[in-house]
């Protein structure tokens, strides 16, 4: 059975399916990527906790950055967020995002407790 949480007209922003829980995309204004990312990683600790899950139990995640020249910005602060021995798959590419300020959005799939 599928269950979607906190859902609108557009998404859902958990839609959970056999174990796992599937997050919507997370973007954040801010002046640095640090600043971005850090937003970002907050809200995906609350929506994981939502869904039942945690940041141990990451299964893959998608980023996408505005300029891979932040690259290094961005592993800065997701080095230090990821639980050791913990890492998910992780993929990360360039990409146009959806309004001009934002430099970073996250993707998310994790298993669920």
């Amino acid at each position: 059975m599928i269950e979607r949480i906190d859902t609108n007209a557009r998404s859902s922003k958990i839609v959970k399916y056999n174990g796992v829980a599937y997050l919507t995309g997370q973007v954040a204004e801010g002046d640095t990527i640090q600043d971005q990312v850090r937003t970002c990683l907050r809200r995906i600790e609350t929506l994981l906790e939502m869904a039942g899950s945690s940041k141990e139990n990451l299964l893959r995640v998608q980023i996408w950055l505005a300029d891979m020249s932040d690259f290094a910005g961005l592993n800065e602060v997701w080095n230090a967020w990821v639980p050791e021995g913990h890492a998910p798959a992780r993929a990360c590419g360039e990409s146009k995002l959806a309004r001009p300020e934002l430099k970073v959005e996250f993707i998310v799939e994790a298993a669920v407790n």
